[in-house]
């Protein structure tokens, strides 16, 4: 194909260089029907070829472990530029991960203070503070000891070390929560799948001992066993603790741990569009009021006449 091309072009220049003779103006050279086929029908078979070459390339480098379902989006109340976090869902979603979550999962980033005017008043931040004892230390006579939690101590983790984590686990490590729907890609939408998102694992699939299947996991097989159970625990407000109420308010507490700034951010969102609007009128009037004169202005070139 390559030397039809070549050929073709090659008698074209050859005609139309025998037939040219300047002139003042000069259209440009036109190819003829028969060439403009061939490179029309070179130009789709190249780039048929690319396509089917860069397919090939994008199946070959997904291996069948990286398959993974990707978790559905959910509408979240706090979805949207002005909408703001749930705070009774962030408490309870906090009494989830305290009851359930907290005998596996750390969460070293996140101090009791930061729930304050949040999910609790500052007594009751206290309180849940005092729960835990702390290592503190040295003292007077260079001695560690424990004291009740403080509001700038931050949550207890459930190991010592990441090896006593791994033993305790079937070689498994829980990751830390703190930034885990950041972390992951879906955040809580993904969080939510995967805590509603346990079956039985279909056939050819084999999982070794102490493993569970769930499909929205990378692979499948993941160490944690489901956690979240209808009726698991009671809410303080009387909610119903439903599988999905659990899931729905422990991924937003997640949310909200990730992204403490989210509502103060939206906040300054509207804030922000509101003086620019202002802004907005205000140089609009301007405008019109000192440049339209200008604008509109006609200028008259008069010649001096001479006397």
């Amino acid at each position: 194909m390559a030397a039809v091309v070549g050929k073709l072009l090659r008698n074209d220049f050859i005609r139309l260089q025998n037939s040219y003779r300047p002139r003042k103006y000069s259209s440009f050279p036109q190819f003829s029907q028969n060439t403009k086929k061939v490179l029309t029908y070179t130009g789709l078979a190249l780039t048929g070829a690319a396509g089917l070459a860069l397919a090939i390339h994008e199946t070959v480098s997904i291996s069948a472990g990286e398959l993974v379902v990707h978790p559905p989006k959910h509408p979240w109340s706090h979805n949207g530029p002005i909408n703001a976090l749930d705070h009774a869902s962030i408490r309870r979603g906090y009494e989830v991960y305290k009851q359930v979550c907290a005998a596996c999962h750390s969460m070293r980033f996140l101090r009791y203070r930061e729930l304050v005017n949040v999910s609790h008043t500052e007594e009751e931040a206290k309180a849940e503070a005092e729960e835990i004892m702390v290592l503190d230390g040295p003292n007077e006579e260079g001695e560690m000891f424990k004291r009740p939690g403080k509001l700038f101590d931050t949550f207890p983790s459930p190991y010592e070390n990441e090896e006593q984590a791994r033993a305790a686990n079937n070689g498994a490590y829980p990751p830390d929560l703190s930034l885990i729907t950041s972390a992951r890609h879906g955040g809580e939408d993904y969080v939510f799948s995967l805590l509603t998102g346990y079956c039985d694992a279909p056939a050819g699939v084999e999982l070794a001992e102490g493993q569970y299947y769930n499909p929205y996991f990378p692979g499948g097989a993941i160490g944690m066993a489901q956690a979240l159970y209808n009726e698991i625990i009671e809410y303080s407000d009387g909610t119903p603790a439903t599988l999905s109420q659990l899931s729905k308010d422990v991924s937003t507490f997640l949310r909200w741990a990730a992204e403490p700034e989210h509502d103060t951010r939206k906040r300054m969102f509207i804030k922000v569009m509101l003086i620019l609007t202002l802004l907005t009128g205000v140089s609009y009037y301007y405008k019109r009021l000192k440049w339209a004169p200008l604008k509109s202005r006609k200028i008259v070139f008069k010649p001096h006449q001479k006397k």
